[in-house]
């Protein structure tokens, strides 16, 4: 891999650390948003959700920017709403500021989601590409970790009230370091072609290294001749498969529960009878193991395949959320919770997590690839804004009731993944359309 892909899939797949970065910070301001604004379990959970909401739009919006502009250029506005709403957060004087810029954030995250696996799908070889897309994912978990470990060393500064604001506060910084580094790469050559700038997409393949410029050129062609001339729409009658498989990885995806488990860990912890500082401290620990495992994951990715992972974390999955649910029901075994808890990261990093942008990202066709990307992302969104709205008035009710939930939609998923998944890896995106319709 020469130097300019290398820089491409690097500053592409950073956007994934203020994605991760956002999800995780929240874990840790819980408390003393609930203090500060005196918030019942429904209203906090409504304000830990407001970023959800935002990120859906932000995601069912950004395909058509991101096909008609590219979306290396998208990704450079994006990286400002980062920092607007990290500093939107810091200052904000009361809750309907701080709901504001969380839905802000919520707009960069969603829309990154979509964008950045796309443009790293569309510069990645196809033999590499699920490893090099999963430098998103990666990304993401770096994050987490760096967010838990962040919320661990502000716990310790003993900052009184206000600590929830420089938890939030500092994501400004990576921000402004993304928004910079994402000048010193390229449009997807893929997305050049398609907007008939030839020329410009031979430079670029030339200079992230490819080896057969004009083979690649030709096969850009060759999948979009038959379209020439016409408005190419993401549509059920032509799209169909695709769909159904985007639909489907990111509804289970959030099915498992990992984001509400990321986003009230610390309340989970504080559930079992652990202290603020012990909880943020067990979340680094979360955030580690989230770390290993993708690493884990991307490392056999394009061998092992996309669907014998899933197949492997469902089961993984299973066994770990029922020992969690069981744990919260009974209130024993607490000494077993983190465990647990390490278990389930595990077995998500090792399969949904690896998987989801990645397989989102290669099932459409370039010219709709943004616009299904963002379909995906949308599905995935809206089941979390759903499931975290939902998740501290369930658990108000029946602690163990939300891991239940997730345990069975994991069963589910399993079967579904059997029957109906095809695999990916290693093949061309120009050949993926007829390969999944088989």
């Amino acid at each position: 891999m020469n130097s300019s892909l290398k820089r491409g899939i690097f500053v592409g797949g950073l956007s994934g650390l203020l994605f991760g970065f956002d999800t995780a910070v929240i874990a840790g301001t819980t408390h003393g948003l609930a203090q500060t604004f005196d918030l019942s379990p429904a209203i906090l959970g409504l304000t830990v959700s407001s970023a959800l909401w935002g990120t859906l739009v932000g995601a069912f919006t950004a395909g058509m920017p991101g096909d008609a502009f590219g979306a290396r250029n998208c990704l450079r506005a994006i990286a400002i709403l980062y920092v607007v709403s990290a500093l939107g957060c810091f200052f904000a004087p009361d809750l309907a500021v701080l709901v504001a810029a969380r839905v802000l954030a919520g707009l960069a995250v969603g829309a990154s989601s979509v964008l950045a696996p796309t443009y790293l799908a569309e510069i990645a070889p196809a033999k590499a590409r699920g490893k090099l897309v999963g430098v998103f994912q990666l990304n993401i978990v770096v994050g987490i970790l760096v967010a838990y470990f962040s919320n661990y060393l502000i716990g310790l500064l003993d900052l009184g009230p206000q600590e929830w604001r420089w938890k939030f506060g500092i994501t400004a910084l990576p921000a402004l370091v993304l928004a910079a580094l994402l000048y010193a790469i390229p449009n997807s050559p893929r997305w050049l072609a398609v907007k008939g700038r030839i020329d410009e997409a031979r430079a670029v393949l030339g200079q992230i290294g490819n080896a057969d410029i004009a083979g690649e050129l030709a096969s850009y062609a060759r999948q979009h001749t038959a379209a020439a001339g016409e408005k190419i729409r993401l549509s059920w009658r032509r799209h169909a498969r695709p769909i159904t498989l985007a639909v489907l990885v990111a509804f289970f995806n959030q099915m498992s529960g990992i984001n509400a488990i990321l986003y009230y860990l610390n309340d989970i912890f504080a559930a079992a009878g652990f202290g603020k500082v012990s909880s943020d401290l067990q979340s680094v620990i979360i955030g580690a193991t989230n770390l290993v495992f993708t690493v884990l994951a991307l490392s056999v990715i394009d061998r092992v395949g996309r669907k014998t992972l899933l197949l492997i974390g469902s089961v993984g999955l299973v066994a770990s959320l029922t020992g969690v649910a069981f744990i919260e029901l009974t209130g024993t075994h607490q000494a077993l919770l983190l465990p647990m808890l390490i278990g389930f990261i595990a077995a998500f990093a090792f399969s949904q997590g690896a998987i989801i942008w990645v397989y989102i990202a290669e099932v459409f066709p370039t010219e709709v690839r943004a616009r299904g990307q963002g379909l995906g992302c949308s599905t995935h969104w809206l089941m979390d804004a759903l499931i975290a709205t939902a998740f501290p008035i369930i658990a108000a009710y029946s602690k163990g009731l939300p891991f239940v939930v997730f345990a069975v939609a994991m069963a589910i998923q399993f079967v579904v993944v059997l029957k109906f998944f095809p695999e990916t890896k290693g093949i061309a995106l120009e050949d993926m359309e007829l390969s999944i319709s088989r």
